[in-house]
């Protein structure tokens, strides 16, 4: 075999450098490149809120929840939680003598959501109760479930105490059924009311009973509510009370609701009302005993010389009025005190600022 030359061998060794580099290129490739990983079904349904049992998606879940969380992010309301706190007192004292029993009414949420979810939440057969604040001038909505309202009657007629639970029929509500239903309602609207009262003086009054969620339109679809859900449990027994309150009935007292604590607006200090009390019992004032007093023209006044006499309508033993900041307060006799002139008061001073205020002085 002949022996290459120079060139030949250069040539040679550079095409199998440049083979070996390529070949330990795509062993590293084929070493260092993971496959990518796809999801499967269930992955995909549970990102996207789909549940294998349901046929739609589930807005609690998923892209759906992320979505409705940021479009409900509303504001937040404390002093809802002490108004209903003092109205779950109220209701387990006014339930107790409505129904001769033992019963414990609880918050058991406490949620704001859209008003079109919520009727879309509602069992049917249903009764809601549509009640309207009559100071705020708006509307609300109460439901009481089935089981709240069959335990009610159960125990108003006499029923049997029983640990079972209480059937809930697919049938529509019977007239004496609604009556109930009517008379819890005014009793938790009183209670309402009162419970409100500390805060913003309302009237909460009963307007109407639907059994159609549909009919019981009070605010457009996409309106947020703030949804309150009562627990009520009577010896072993009861149901669920739901309050719902949209966010534009609440508009008017809006900014009571977001204090932190009862008067906090008011900035109310005891320390600095104190220190305000002594500050000004210490402030220097001026008084004036005033003689009389009369009108005079301005051309008068011009001619006013040294000598001249101006006449009054007193005599020297008429009291004088004592003025501070040229309003009345009080009334003096004039006397003397060794070499100096002094005023003796006659009359209290809160008795003759309302003897003035009662004949339109002041």
């Amino acid at each position: 075999m002949a022996e290459l030359s120079e060139e030949e061998a250069a040539a040679a060794e550079w095409e199998k450098m440049a083979a070996a580099e390529a070949s330990g290129d795509a062993v590293a490739a084929e070493t260092s490149e993971e496959p990518a990983r796809v999801l499967n079904q269930d992955e995909i349904d549970l990102l996207l809120g789909f549940d294998g049992g349901s046929s739609g998606p589930d807005r609690s879940s998923g892209i759906y929840a992320i979505l409705d969380r940021s479009m409900m992010a509303y504001e937040k309301l404390p002093m809802l939680e002490v108004v209903f706190d003092r109205l779950v007192r109220m209701l387990s004292s006014s339930f107790r003598n409505f129904t001769s029993d033992n019963v414990d009414v609880s918050i058991d949420s406490m949620v704001s959501m859209r008003f079109d979810d919520y009727l879309n939440s509602i069992p049917l057969p249903a009764l809601l109760v549509v009640y309207r604040a009559v100071e705020w001038e708006n509307f609300g909505i109460i439901t009481i479930d089935s089981a709240q309202i069959y335990s009610t009657v159960d125990i108003l007629l006499g029923g049997r105490r029983t640990a079972k639970p209480v059937r809930v029929e697919g049938r529509p509500y019977t007239t004496i059924e609604q009556d109930i239903v009517k008379k819890m309602t005014d009793i938790l609207l009183s209670d309402m009311s009162s419970s409100f009262d500390p805060l913003s003086p309302v009237s909460f009054m009963f307007d109407r009973i639907e059994s159609n969620p549909r009919f019981a339109q009070i605010t457009r679809p996409n309106s947020p509510v703030l949804l309150v859900r009562l627990r009520v449990d009577m010896e072993e027994r009861g149901g669920h009370i739901e309050i719902l309150l949209p966010h534009a009935t609440l508009e008017p007292i809006r900014d009571l609701l977001v204090q932190l604590f009862m008067g906090e607006k008011f900035g109310q200090d005891s320390v600095w009302e104190r220190h305000l009390g002594r500050e000004v019992g210490q402030a220097d004032i001026e008084l004036e005993a005033v003689l009389d007093e009369r009108k005079i023209s301005l051309g008068e006044v011009v001619d006013l010389k040294i000598g001249s006499t101006i006449l009054l309508d007193v005599s020297p033993d008429d009291p004088v009025r004592i003025k501070c900041g040229g309003v009345p307060v009080t009334t003096a006799q004039v006397g003397k005190v060794g070499d100096r002139i002094a005023v003796a008061i006659n009359d209290d001073i809160r008795q003759f600022r309302e003897l003035l205020r009662e004949q339109g002085a002041i």
